[in-house]
C-alpha cells in the first residue's frame, strides 16, 4: 500500500468525485456492472488532425465514427505541452504544479537508455489511476509509450499498478518505430526482424496486436487497457503510404498522413473486437492526444494540424495543450454529442473513480466529469493550471473563459502576463492584459497558489511575487 500524498499537495485541489450526483450517476452507483475501460492516446496528434475536428485531407473514418457514436469535446486539455508531464498528470490526477514528473528532464533523475540524464521516475508514494482500478478489482494493462520510469526504477509500470506492460519505458526510444527491442513487463524482448537495421516489426502494429489479444483474454474480470500509441510522433516511419502514396507531397508528409490513418485503422480493429466479443455495450472508450501537433508536422503546411488554435507542442497557447477528446459508452453516453466543458487530464482519474464506484482517500487536482459524460449539465468552478521547464520556461492558467500566460520564467525578469478571452478569441490574438488589470491580478494569485516547489524541476529565477 502506497503512502498518502504529502499534506502540501492539498493546496489548490479539488476532492475527487465530489460533484453533485444526478439520476444517471446514481443509476451507475447502484449498478453492480462495472464497464471495461480503454484509454487510447495518440502522440503529437493535433487538435485539427481528425475529420471529426475539421480535418479535410487525412482520412480518419473509424475515429470519426467513434465521435458519431459518443461525445466529442471541444475544450479538453492535456496536462502539459510535452510528453512525460502530460502522462504524469493523466496517471496521477495531479496537475503540473503538483505531479511528480513535470518535464522530460529533471534534476536528480536517472540516465535513460537512449536519452539524457534527468529522467525522473514515479515514486512508490505516487498514486496512479492503474492502482486505483486494481483496488476496484480491475485487470490493468499498458501497451505503448510509458515515459514515467526507466528500467529498475520505482517508476516501472508493473510497480505503478499495471498487471501487464508491453512497450517503451523511455520516451526517446519511442521515436523509432523499428527498434531492436521492447519491454514486456521487466523482460527485454528482442525484435529479431529489426536487428542490424531491419524493418520487419512495426511497433504500432505490435501494440495493436497486443491490445486485441488482451481483449480476447479478458472475460469475467473488468479490465483497464491504457493504449498510449507513439503515432504520429516523428520519426515519420510507416510500412506503406497507403492512399497517400501518389500525392504531390514530401515523403515525410505522406508518411505522417499514412501514420494517422494507420492508427485510425487500429482503432477500428479494436472497436470491431469489442463487438465480436460481445462486450461493446459494457466498454467505455476514450480517444485523445498527449499534446498539440509538433512543429515538424505543422511545417508541412498541408493539414491545418492545430487549426484554429495558436501555437504548437511545447507552447503555452491552445495549440500546445488543447487536444481532441472523444468518449464513447453505448447506452450511457448519447450519440453524436458535442460538449464544450473545459476539462483536462487531471480529471480522468476521479472520473474513472466515479464511474467504477471507487473511493479515494486522498485529494486530487482533478474533478469527475462523469455527470457531463452522462448528459447532465455540469459547471466546475476551478482553474486549470500548467507549467513548463524547457526552453525559456512558462506557466499558464485558465479560469472561466480567461487564459493567462507568463513566459521567460527562467529569467530574472519574467515576461509580463498575457491575458486572453477564449470565449471570443480562440486563436489568442488579442492580449487584453492592459485593459483588464483586475483579471491579471486574479491570475497572479492563481499562479502563486498553484505551484508547489519540486526538487527536480526549477525555474532559474522564480520570484515570490511575479507581478505583471
Amino acid at each position: 500500500m502506497k503512502a498518502l500524498v504529502p499534506f502540501y499537495l492539498l493546496i489548490f485541489t479539488v476532492l475527487a468525485g465530489c460533484s453533485s450526483k444526478n439520476s444517471q450517476v446514481e443509476e451507475i452507483a447502484q449498478s453492480n456492472t462495472r464497464p471495461n475501460i480503454i484509454f487510447i492516446m495518440a502522440d503529437d496528434l493535433g487538435y485539427g488532425n481528425l475529420g471529426a475536428y475539421g480535418q479535410k485531407v487525412i482520412k480518419t473514418p473509424h475515429i470519426d465514427q467513434l465521435a458519431n457514436e459518443g461525445m466529442k469535446f471541444t475544450q479538453c486539455y492535456s496536462g502539459a505541452a510535452v510528453c512525460a508531464p502530460a502522462r504524469s498528470v493523466l496517471i496521477t490526477g495531479l496537475h503540473a504544479g503538483h505531479t511528480r514528473v513535470r518535464g522530460n528532464f529533471g534534476e536528480g533523475g536517472v540516465r535513460g537508455l537512449a536519452g539524457l540524464e534527468g529522467r525522473v521516475p514515479l515514486q512508490d508514494e505516487d498514486f496512479t489511476v492503474a492502482e486505483m482500478l486494481q483496488s476496484a478489482g480491475y485487470k490493468t494493462a499498458l501497451a505503448g509509450k510509458w515515459g514515467l520510469g526507466e528500467p529498475n526504477t520505482s517508476g516501472e509500470p508493473n510497480k505503478q499498478g499495471f498487471d501487464e506492460f508491453y512497450g517503451f519505458l523511455n520516451q526517446r526510444r519511442a521515436h523509432k518505430y523499428y527498434p531492436e527491442y521492447l519491454w514486456k513487463n521487466k523482460e527485454k524482448i528482442i525484435l529479431a526482424g529489426n536487428q542490424e537495421g531491419g524493418q520487419e516489426q512495426y511497433t504500432h502494429d505490435l501494440f495493436t496486436t497486443y491490445a486485441l489479444d488482451y481483449i480476447d483474454r479478458s472475460d469475467e474480470t473488468p479490465f483497464f487497457l491504457y493504449l498510449p500509441y507513439c503515432i504520429p510522433h516523428n520519426d515519420y516511419e510507416v510500412p506503406d503510404l497507403g492512399s497517400y502514396e501518389n500525392e504531390d507531397w514530401t515523403e515525410e508528409a505522406k508518411a505522417y498522413a499514412a501514420m494517422i490513418t494507420r492508427m485510425d485503422r487500429s482503432v477500428g480493429q479494436i472497436m470491431q473486437k469489442l463487438k465480436a466479443k460481445g462486450i461493446d455495450d459494457n466498454t467505455i472508450v476514450f480517444f485523445t492526444s498527449d499534446n498539440g501537433a509538433a512543429g515538424f508536422a505543422v511545417d508541412f503546411n498541408l493539414f491545418d494540424d492545430n487549426a484554429p488554435l495558436r501555437g504548437i507542442k511545447r507552447d503555452p497557447y491552445e495549440g500546445g495543450i488543447r487536444v481532441p477528446m472523444i468518449v464513447r459508452y453505448p447506452g450511457k453516453i448519447a450519440e453524436n454529442q458535442t460538449n464544450h466543458l473545459p476539462w483536462y487530464f487531471a480529471d480522468v482519474l476521479p472520473t474513472l473513480a466515479d464511474l467504477t464506484k471507487t473511493e479515494i482517500n486522498r485529494e486530487l487536482d482533478g474533478e469527475s466529469v462523469l455527470p457531463t459524460l452522462l448528459g447532465e449539465k455540469q459547471q466546475i468552478e476551478r482553474a486549470l493550471y500548467w507549467e513548463f521547464y524547457e526552453l525559456k520556461g512558462w506557466r499558464a492558467v485558465r479560469f472561466g473563459d480567461w487564459k493567462a500566460i507568463q513566459q521567460n520564467m527562467h529569467a530574472v525578469d519574467h515576461d509580463p502576463i498575457e491575458l486572453y478571452d477564449l470565449s471570443s478569441d480562440i486563436g489568442e490574438t488579442k492580449n487584453v492584459s492592459k485593459q483588464r488589470p483586475e483579471i491579471v491580478k486574479q491570475a497572479v494569485q492563481l499562479f502563486e497558489t498553484a505551484h508547489i516547489p519540486s526538487p527536480h524541476y526549477k525555474w532559474q529565477y522564480l520570484k515570490k511575487n511575479s507581478a505583471p
